[in-house]
Order: C-alpha cells, then structure tokens, then sequence
C-alpha cells in the first residue's frame, strides 16, 4: 500500500489528467482569500501543481509566484499560465526571501503540509499582516451519483481533514475563517474520468484495484448518461480559509 507520502509526490505522474479533470476554483472564493491582502498584492500560490488556483490569482492579483515541488506539474502549469513565475519548492522549504510576499495561498494542498513547519515557512516570507488562505473543492455528495462515485474511488485526504473540523495553523498564524460557495460544473464522460484518474489514492493504487475501479466507474457513468460528448453537472462545495500574520 503507498504511504502518505508516495500519495503526496505522486501527482506528476497524471499531470495531464490532472489538468484535464480537476476543476478551476470560484473566483469570488479567490477574491474572498486575498480580499486584505491589498490592491495589487504579490502572491505564491503554493503547492502549485498544474496552475488550476495560480490562473486565478493572476487574474485577480497579477503578481503571482507559483511554488510546486514536483517539475512535472510545474512544466503543465507553465504551459496552463505562461509567464508565471515558477519555482521548485513546499510550504516547508520555499527560496524566497523573508517578508516579500503579501499573501500565500494553498489550493488543494495543505491536507499534505506540517501545519506547524508549513505555518512557520510560511510566516516567514509573509510580510507583518500578510494573508494565508487554504482552499479546497470537494464534490458535493448530497447528489446520490456522485455520493457513489465517492464508494467506488475512496475518500481523499482532504475530505477527512474538512469533515474532521478543518485545516489547523500554527504561529505565526491564529484562527481562520471560513467560508463555503456551492456551484457546479458540466462535465464530460472524459473530465470525469481525468479527474478520477487525477486522484493520488488511484494513480498510487496496485494495478488490480485500478481495474476495478476504472470498471465501477464506466458503469455509474453509462448510468447517470455521461456517453460520449454528453455532459452532466457536477456539485462542489468550495472551502476557503483565511487568515492573517501577526503584526
């Protein structure tokens, strides 16, 4: 069985599933993040993968360092977000100099970061105030198909930590608010299956459960009518969290 730490590094190897699948995230939810990070903040965007939070900001705030430990997601994002700023890096070990940045953003990814060592990083090259925000998009299950498709593929880590009370900070960090957007997006047979493929628990599991849950999947989506180019909406639920450095 992988650790939690192959399914941590594992990404790079689905990229493009990656890419293909997972969904962009709401830009009032972004917006709510950096909302006191100032007119024209310069953020990382940590955790980076393949650009889906970093094209976001960079709409939004135009300075935007993308920060990902893993090369081969960062060559997708590059191509997703040109001009971006890239480097190699993790919450816990980042080459940027102490307080240049006024805020840090983790979209789905500090389910995987030491919240005491990823909180300090981060502190440090955060300017006094400067903003931390974690967000997540996790597929609404009051929709009964797609509860199902959650049996059939396995819960991530991001869902228990959300359904255990939530992200945890450390100094130089205190409490976090939080706020939750519902929407949907329609999808096709083929996102759907990219973004399971996208999913650590499948792209680490042992060839035999692959199988199984590539087969599950095919017959649930020939049931809810995801053939060929027909599309069907999916449920999320966005989980955005902010706080600020201690001045």
């Amino acid at each position: 069985m992988a650790t939690r730490e192959d399914m941590a590094r594992s990404f790079g190897a689905a990229a493009q599933a990656y890419e293909e699948g997972r969904p962009d995230y709401p830009a009032e939810a972004v917006a709510w993040m950096l909302e006191d990070a100032g007119p024209r903040p310069r953020v990382a965007d940590v955790g980076a993968g393949t650009g889906k939070l970093t094209r976001v900001v960079a709409r939004l705030a135009g300075d935007v360092i993308a920060v990902e430990p893993d090369a081969a997601m960062l060559d997708r994002l590059r191509g997703a977000v040109p001009g971006v700023e890239t480097l190699i890096g993790t919450a816990e070990q980042m080459t940027l100099p102490d307080e240049s940045l006024d805020a840090v953003v983790l979209g789905q990814a500090w389910h995987w970061v030491d919240p005491a060592a990823g909180s300090r990083e981060i502190g440090r090259v955060l300017k006094p105030g400067g903003v931390l925000g974690l967000i997540w998009n996790i597929r609404d299950e009051e929709a009964p198909w797609v509860a199902r498709l959650t049996e059939i593929m396995k819960g991530s880590h991001a869902e228990e930590l959300l359904a255990d009370g939530g992200p945890l900070v450390a100094q130089p960090f205190d409490s976090l608010e939080r706020r939750t957007w519902s929407w949907s997006r329609a999808v096709t047979r083929a996102t759907l299956t990219a973004m399971v493929l996208s999913r650590s628990y499948i792209i680490t599991a042992p060839a035999a459960e692959r199988g199984r849950i590539e087969r599950d999947i095919a017959a649930l989506f020939d049931e809810i009518g995801a053939v060929g180019e027909a599309s069907v909406d999916l449920p999320y639920l966005t989980h955005a969290f902010r706080t600020r450095k201690a001045v």
